[in-house]
C-alpha cells in the first residue's frame, strides 16, 4: 500500500574513507563520505513539506538472547529516468554505496506499544544491500535482530541513500513468529539528498480509523498532515502533496493576449478543483498561473515512466508535442479544406507526408507504429490511419439517417438522448436577448413526418419522442463564436421518433441564430426529405448538430463528468483517507494516473490554442461553455447509472423490472449492458463496505471518511457547496450509494464515452468536431444561394473541419481509443490489499466472475438479430462496455481508471 509516510531524522555522523583512484582531488587522493551506523532519537522537527514528528528510538540491529533473525527483501523496478540509468557522477557515488551496502536504511516499527512506557516501542534499523536482479527488478537485503517481544510490524520507514529517486516495489519480511509480511508499496522514495524526511509504508492489512493498532495511530495521522502541505511555494517535482486550486493556467497571456483566458472556478465560472502546483502568476495576468514546461503532480501519480514505451499518455504527449506541429509544417493552409470526398479517403490508404527533425527521424515510427510508417525509399514517415470499423464495414454507415439516430442510444454520446416530456418545444432564455422562445418544429410538421401514425400528443403520452437538445446551453455563445474567424454557432435540437421495431427514426432538425449585428432572430426547422435541395439543407442541418454533439460529447460527457469532476475525488482521498483505510484501498485503483492524465490535458487539449480551441466549433469559448453545462447540468446525485437514465427520462424505477429500472426504449445497449455493469459493481462495493462497517454507527464516527466527504463537497466541488442535492453520508447505504457512483464514472461511464473514439469519429464526415459555415438559407446573398445550389457536396465539404483540424483530432482520437498492453481492466486483477483479507477475497472473485458473464452476455445480445439497434448489415456491434480487452484499438474493455 503506498502513500508518502515522512519521518525525519537528525543527521548522523560523517565519516571519510579513503579510496586510492576512483575520484581524485588535487592531492592525488580520493575521499568519499561514509555514515556511521545512525543510533539517534527522532525529533520534533518542522519540515517545510510536512513530517512526521515522533519520539521512537531507533536502535541498530544485534543480535541477542532474547532476538530472533528477520530478513527483509526490497524490491526496486528499474526506470527510463530513474537511478539505474543516471550515469553521471552521482551514479559512481551511488554504485559505492551498493557496493558498502548502504543503500536504503529500513526501519521496523512495531504494531504495540511498549507495555513499561506506554510509549512507542524503539523501532529496528538496518541497511540494505543489492543482492540480485530478478524477474525485472533489482533485490535489496537486509538482516534484523528482532526482539522476542517486539510485536507484530506494522509499517516500514524507509530512507534513500542514493542520489536519485527508486521505484520501490514491495518489501517481504519474513521470518517473524506470526509468518511473512507482505508490505505493496508500488512507490517512488525520494533522495535523502533532496529531503531529509524518511518515508513510512504500512503493512497491507485495512483498519478504520478507530480499529487502529495504538502504536500506528499517530503514524497515520501525521502521514496525513503531511500530504496535505502548506499551500506554501511551487510545489517540487519528488513531492507528494495533494491540494486544491482553480483552473488559472489554461490561457496563457504572457505568450500573447490572444491566449488570456478566464478563471475556470469561482463565482463567474463555475468548475470542479484542480490540483494545486504553485508556480508563480503571470507578468500580465495576476489572476493567472504561468505554463512553465513542467505541469506538477504528486510524484506518484506519474507511472508512465515505468510503464512501456506504449503507455497511453506518453504517446500521447508525442501526438501532441511531435506530430501535431509537423502536421501543421505540412498542411500549411491552416483553412484548407477537403475539395473532394477521395481526399479524405486518401488519408487512410495514401497518408500525409510529415516532416521530420534530424534528431526524430524514426521517432513516431517508434512510439505510434500503428499510426506513422517508414517509406523504405526516402526514409521519411507518412501518417497513414487505419480504417475505422465502422467505415471498414459499411463505407457510406456515415450518410445514413438511421446509423445517426442508432448511435444516439449505441454511439460514443449515449448520454445526451432524452426523452420529450412537454409540448410544444420552447426555451427557456430570456426572450428580451435571445427572441422568441417558440421552437420553429411544429405540431404540423411532426405530425407529417409520422405519417399520420398518431398525434404529437399521443406520441408523448406513449414516450415515442425524443431530443437531442444543446438550444439553450449554446446560444448564448453564438453571437460570441461568430467573432471568430472559421467557425460558426446556433442553437440547435434534433427531434426522434421511436418506431415499433425499436428504433429511433431522426424527424427534425432546429438551428437557431440569436438576435445579433442588428438582424432579428433566425430561426428554421429542417426535415429530412427526397427533394435534392431539402436533401442538402437536411445533410448540412446534420453535420451542424453532430458537431454540437461532438463538442458536448467532448466537453461535458467526457472530460467534465469524468476526467474534471474526478479530480477533487482523487485530491481528497490521498489528503483524508490513510493508505490504511478500507475505503482508499477501494478507491486507489480507480484512481491510476487520471491526475497526470489531466495535467496532460491542460497542457494541451483544452488550454487556449489547444486541440478543442483550434479544432471544436466553440473554439476560445470552449471551457466556458464547459463551465456553464457544469453550473446548470452537474449534480452528484444524478451520475449514478439509474439515476442519469431516470432524470433523462430514459428509465423508470420497477421493482419487478431487470435492475430495479424499466427502460423507455427496450433496446438501447449502452443502458442494457451498464446496467450490468453497474449491478456488479453496487455488489462487489456492497460486500466491501458490510464487511468493513458491519455497525452503521462507524459511518458517522468515521472521522477520516466524513472528513473526505465534507472537502469533496465543500472545497472540491466548492462553487456547489451549498446545493441541497448532496447526499448524507449517515449510514453503510449512504456510503455504498457513494462508492458506488465513483467507480461507475471512473470505470463504466469513462469507458463508454472514450474508447469507441476512433471507430465513431476516425472518419470525421461521421462526427464532424466543427462546424465552419452559415447554413445556406440564413440571409444568403443571391450569388451565396447560386453556389449552393451547383455544388452542395462543396457545401458541406467547406463546413466540415479543414485538413490541419482533422488530421490533428483523427491522431488524437486513435491514442485515446487504444489499450495500453498494461492495461489494468475492472476486476481483473485483485489488489494486494484485498487478498489479505479472506472475506474481501471472495467477494472480488464473485464480482470477477459477474464481470466475465456481462462478457458472455454482450456477445449474446450482440447475436440477438431481434435487437436492431446492435445488430444489422454494416452495424459495429455494440462492445464498449465488455470489461476485458487485448491492447490496441478495440472498442471495447473497461479500465479501472480514467487513465487516457
Amino acid at each position: 500500500m503506498l502513500k508518502p509516510g515522512i519521518h525525519q531524522s537528525q543527521s548522523s555522523k560523517t565519516g571519510l574513507f579513503l579510496l586510492h583512484k576512483p575520484f581524485i582531488n588535487g592531492n592525488g587522493t580520493a575521499w568519499l563520505p561514509i555514515w556511521s551506523k545512525p543510533s539517534f532519537r527522532y525529533t520534533h522537527t518542522n519540515i517545510h513539506t510536512g513530517s512526521i514528528t515522533s519520539n521512537i528510538k531507533a536502535i541498530a540491529s544485534t543480535a541477542t538472547e532474547k532476538s530472533i533473525r528477520v530478513k527483509a527483501v526490497v524490491t526496486v523496478k528499474p526506470t527510463v529516468r530513474g537511478f539505474l540509468s543516471n550515469l553521471g557522477i552521482e551514479r559512481g557515488l551511488d554504485d559505492i554505496k551498493d557496493l558498502l551496502g548502504k543503500t536504503l536504511l529500513l526501519e521496523l516499527v512495531s504494531t504495540e506499544l511498549d507495555s513499561t512506557t506506554g510509549l512507542e516501542k524503539d523501532t529496528i534499523q538496518g541497511y540494505a544491500h543489492k543482492a540480485r536482479s530478478e524477474n525485472g527488478g533489482v533485490k535489496y537485503e537486509t538482516d534484523f535482530e528482532v526482539p522476542i517481544d517486539f510485536g507484530e510490524v506494522g509499517a516500514v520507514l524507509v530512507e534513500n541513500e542514493h542520489h536519485s529517486e527508486m521505484f520501490v516495489e514491495d518489501i517481504e519480511i519474513d521470518g517473524l513468529p506470526r509468518g511473512p509480511v507482505k508490505v505493496t508499496c508500488r512507490s517512488w522514495v525520494h533522495s535523502k539528498f533532496d529531503s531529509p524526511v524518511k518515508r513510512v509504508f504500512f503493512t497491507n492489512k485495512s483498519y478504520l480509523p478507530s480499529q487502529t493498532p495504538s502504536a500506528l495511530r499517530r503514524l497515520r495521522k501525521e502521514d496525513l498532515k503531511n500530504l496535505r502541505g502548506n499551500r506554501q511555494g511551487e510545489r517540487k517535482k519528488f513531492e507528494r502533496i495533494y491540494d486544491y486550486d482553480v483552473y488559472n493556467d489554461i490561457g496563457d497571456p504572457d505568450k500573447s493576449p490572444e491566449l488570456k483566458r478566464p478563471v475556470f472556478g469561482g463565482k463567474d465560472h463555475p468548475y470542479p478543483r484542480r490540483c494545486r502546483t504553485g508556480r508563480p502568476r503571470c507578468d500580465t495576468d495576476p489572476l493567472s498561473e504561468k505554463r512553465t514546461n513542467r505541469f506538477y503532480v504528486p510524484r506518484d501519480e506519474c507511472f508512465s515512466e515505468i510503464k512501456q514505451l506504449t503507455f497511453s499518455a506518453k504517446t500521447m504527449y508525442s501526438v501532441l508535442k511531435v506530430l501535431v506541429p509537423s502536421l501543421g509544417m505540412v498542411i500549411g493552409d491552416k483553412n484548407l479544406g477537403f475539395p473532394y470526398f477521395t481526399a479524405i479517403d486518401s488519408l487512410f490508404t495514401e497518408g500525409v507526408n510529415l516532416v521530420s527533425e534530424e534528431n526524430q527521424e524514426g521517432f513516431l515510427t517508434a512510439i505510434m507504429p500503428r499510426l506513422v510508417k517508414s517509406i523504405t525509399e526516402t526514409g521519411g514517415d507518412v501518417l497513414r490511419f487505419e480504417t475505422p470499423e465502422t467505415m471498414n464495414r459499411d463505407k457510406f454507415f456515415w450518410f445514413r439517417d438511421e446509423e445517426f439516430a442508432r448511435q444516439t442510444l449505441a454511439g460514443l454520446n449515449p448520454y445526451s438522448i432524452r426523452l420529450v416530456t412537454e409540448w410544444p418545444l420552447k426555451s427557456q432564455l430570456d426572450p428580451a436577448i435571445y427572441g422568441p422562445p417558440e421552437s420553429a418544429i411544429t405540431t404540423e410538421m411532426i405530425e407529417e413526418e409520422i405519417g399520420g401514425l398518431m398525434s404529437v400528443d399521443k406520441a408523448i403520452k406513449q414516450k415515442k419522442l425524443f431530443i437531442l437538445d444543446y438550444h439553450d446551453l449554446l446560444l448564448p455563445f453564438v453571437s460570441k463564436v461568430r467573432q471568430i474567424e472559421g467557425t460558426t454557432l446556433y442553437g440547435s435540437r434534433a427531434l426522434f421518433f421511436l418506431t415499433k421495431d425499436g428504433t429511433l427514426r431522426p424527424l427534425a432538425i432546429e438551428l437557431t441564430r440569436p438576435p445579433m449585428d442588428g438582424k432579428p432572430q433566425w430561426k428554421q426547422a429542417f426535415k429530412p426529405s427526397w427533394h435534392s435541395t431539402d436533401f442538402w439543407l437536411w445533410r448540412l442541418a446534420k453535420a451542424h448538430v453532430l458537431a454540437h454533439d461532438s463538442g458536448y460529447h467532448q466537453l461535458v460527457s467526457h472530460w467534465l463528468r469524468t476526467h474534471c469532476v474526478t479530480e477533487p475525488y482523487v485530491i481528497a482521498t490521498n489528503r483524508q483517507l490513510s493508505v490504511m483505510h478500507p475505503i482508499y484501498a477501494l478507491l486507489h485503483p480507480h484512481f491510476r494516473y487520471t491526475l497526470e492524465i489531466n495535467a496532460l490535458a491542460r497542457e494541451a487539449l483544452i488550454n487556449a490554442d489547444g486541440v478543442i480551441e483550434t479544432a471544436f466549433t466553440p473554439r476560445k469559448y470552449a471551457m466556458e461553455i464547459c463551465s456553464a453545462a457544469y453550473d446548470i447540468e452537474w449534480r452528484f446525485d444524478q451520475q449514478s447509472l439509474p439515476a442519469d437514465l431516470i432524470t433523462r427520462g430514459m428509465a423508470v424505477e420497477d421493482p419487478a423490472a431487470p435492475h430495479g429500472l424499466r427502460l423507455t426504449i427496450e433496446d438501447y445497449p449502452f443502458a442494457n449492458d451498464g446496467l450490468v455493469l453497474w449491478d456488479a459493481i453496487q455488489k462487489w462495493v456492497t460486500d466491501y463496505i458490510n464487511h468493513y462497517y458491519s455497525d452503521p454507527s462507524l459511518v458517522e464516527s468515521d472521522q477520516e471518511l466524513q472528513a473526505w466527504w465534507t472537502e469533496i463537497r465543500t472545497v472540491g466541488h466548492a462553487d456547489k457547496k451549498d446545493e441541497p442535492w448532496w447526499p448524507d453520508l449517515k449510514t453503510t447505504k449512504d456510503l455504498i450509494d457513494i462508492i458506488t457512483t465513483i467507480v461507475w464514472v471512473t470505470s463504466g461511464h469513462h469507458a463508454a464515452v472514450n474508447f469507441g473514439q476512433y471507430a465513431f469519429a476516425g472518419y470525421f464526415p461521421n462526427r464532424p468536431t466543427i462546424a465552419r459555415t452559415n447554413m445556406p438559407t440564413e440571409d444568403p446573398s443571391e450569388e451565396e444561394w447560386k453556389t449552393f445550389l451547383k455544388k452542395p457536396e462543396r457545401a458541406l465539404l467547406q463546413c466540415f473541419p479543414s485538413q490541419l483540424q482533422a488530421t490533428r483530432v483523427m491522431a488524437v482520437l486513435d491514442i485515446l481509443s487504444n489499450h495500453s498492453p498494461d492495461e489494468e481492466y475492472l476486476g481483473e486483477k485483485m489488489e494486494p490489499s484485498w487478498g489479505e483479507d479472506p472475506v474481501i477475497k471472495a467477494a472480488f472473485e464473485r464480482f470477477h466472475e459477474r464481470l466475465k458473464e456481462l462478457d458472455r452476455i454482450v456477445d449474446e445480445r450482440n447475436a440477438d438479430n431481434s435487437l436492431k439497434n446492435r445488430l444489422g448489415a454494416g452495424v459495429v456491434p455494440y462492445e464498449l462496455l465488455k470489461p476485458f480487452s487485448q491492447p490496441g484499438v478495440t472498442g471495447k474493455g473497461v479500465p479501472y481508471s480514467i487513465s487516457i
